[in-house]
């Protein structure tokens, strides 16, 4: 690339404020001289969030804020555009973006630096769209915490039938970290809700996790995955493995195996799929799963073909695991390695801009580590495995070891602590999603409340003939 003093500044657009492009951002600001380069960085949020905490957020144990890093306090030297990247001509150096008020702007680049991240990856399942939750954005933890809190407050005003158990009926698919986790989370919120609800009872709970492999949590050994299986088993889980989810509509869920249950809260965490700006909108190499062709030192391209100016890190890019045995192996697609490979971005930007060689990736991994709900977890590396109150509080040291700056590291730990003391806040706030309810209801108590009546009345009328009504009770009430 090269700069020499005195010429204009080279123009380095970052796509995605996630892991790798923040830290690949925050690394540049530290080494770029004054006036070597502009940094640009797109991204619709404003903010990077750190997403081993969504598990936590969805039971209460975090904040929602805590697990969000504001990218113009921390980058104050980088353009912040805040919008969606909807294609890149790399031939042509420019990008275009949506920007959030909806305007399309075309920016001009030097170097692109391809970090978009990943999305959650869906079926064309009948129901999924309309009633399933993903788990890659903090709003959609808060959404998942709130909708599970509302149900309790519904149930508890429902005698002992079908409609009760529907609403406390929770079913997650995804049999990976994500989403054992976010389940093991759920159902030790939703145990411990019990305490506060005298007029519910444990069997008014049913849990579901539904995968379609034979296993779950696939980076690890096979002996700590059966065990996470029977440890959730004996918390009253039913794991469904080598199952597939066949129907999510009307609020019932058909699975492959011919069960059918009423279902309250869908939640899918069945991996990554591809960015679409990345897999369908760039003219960029990508490989046959829709990610960035990069090499070990993160250049886009190959070792006989190297794409100039163009890099790519994180859940977006396809980059060699070099410490794998197996050749051709990619590493996987999770933040301890995001993380990694935004701060050698960062570096190997600045060593070419200065005509230096750039270094390969090359990061072994520290183990794995994974929450089951409050005091439980799983820990392994290598052969060593560590199970329950131990291994959840090296998730717990890990992770706030990891989340970046300090100011992040002591709010989530302040929450800990109170938590120990007081337990977890246990009330919803699904109100904020209608914020002008309350102004347009002019104080009425009872605005709302014959809707809600009506759907007593039809609960009153499904349970006497074991039928599920089409409304969810108390839906407009307060």
């Amino acid at each position: 690339m090269g700069n020499i003093s005195g010429q204009t500044p080279e123009k380095i657009l970052i796509v995605g404020g996630g892991y790798a492009g923040f830290y690949t951002a925050w690394g540049l600001e530290k080494k770029l001289r004054r006036g070597e380069a502009e940094v640009t960085l797109v991204d619709p949020h404003g903010y990077m969030t750190y997403q081993p905490f969504l598990p936590e957020v969805t039971a209460g144990s975090i904040e929602a804020r805590h697990v969000m890093v504001s990218l113009r306090r921390h980058l104050r030297r980088t353009t912040i555009i805040a919008g969606h990247t909807t294609s890149i001509d790399h031939a042509h150096r420019t990008a275009t973006v949506r920007t959030n008020d909806g305007a399309l702007r075309e920016i001009g680049y030097d170097t692109i630096v391809v970090t978009a991240g990943a999305v959650t990856r869906t079926f064309p399942v009948p129901g999924v769209a309309d009633e399933a939750i993903g788990l890659k954005h903090v709003e959609e933890a808060v959404a998942i915490r709130d909708q599970l809190l509302t149900a309790f407050d519904r149930a508890a005003l429902l005698p002992p039938g079908n409609e009760r158990r529907r609403l406390l009926t929770v079913t997650v698919v995804g049999g990976g970290f994500t989403g054992v986790e976010v389940f093991g989370e759920l159902l030790s919120l939703a145990t411990g809700l019990l305490r506060s609800y005298p007029e519910l009872g444990r069997d008014d709970l049913a849990f579901h996790l539904v995968d379609a492999n034979k296993r779950i949590l696939p980076e690890v050994t096979d002996e700590p995955g059966r065990w996470v299986v029977e440890h959730l088993k004996r918390r009253g889980a039913r794991i469904h493995l080598g199952t597939q989810v066949v129907s999510a509509a009307d609020g019932r869920i058909l699975l492959s195996t011919g069960e059918s249950y009423g279902n309250g809260l869908l939640i899918w965490a069945a991996g990554n799929g591809s960015n679409p700006v990345v897999a369908r909108n760039t003219d960029l190499p990508v490989d046959e799963r829709g990610l960035v062709r990069v090499r070990a030192d993160l250049r886009v391209g190959t070792d006989e073909a190297q794409v100039p100016h163009a890099w790519a890190a994180g859940d977006n890019a396809a980059v060699p695991d070099l410490a794998s045995p197996v050749p051709g192996a990619r590493t996987v697609p999770n933040a301890q390695h995001a993380v990694r490979q935004g701060k050698l971005l960062a570096a190997n930007l600045v060593a070419d801009l200065r005509g230096k060689q750039p270094r390969q990736y090359l990061h072994h991994s520290l183990g794995v580590v994974a929450t089951l709900g409050i005091g439980q977890g799983i820990f392994q590396y290598r052969r060593l495995v560590i199970k329950g109150f131990l291994a959840w509080l090296m998730h717990r040291g890990y992770h706030v070891l990891a989340v970046p700056t300090w100011e992040r590291k002591v709010r989530v730990l302040l929450v800990w602590v109170s938590a120990v003391f007081f337990g977890r806040d246990i009330i919803p706030l699904a109100t904020v999603q209608r914020p002008r309810a309350a102004f347009l209801a002019g104080g009425d108590p009872f605005a709302g409340i014959d809707g809600a009546r009506a759907d007593l009345a039809r609960v009153a009328d499904a349970q006497a003939t074991d039928d599920r009504p089409e409304l969810s009770v108390v839906r407009d009430a307060g």
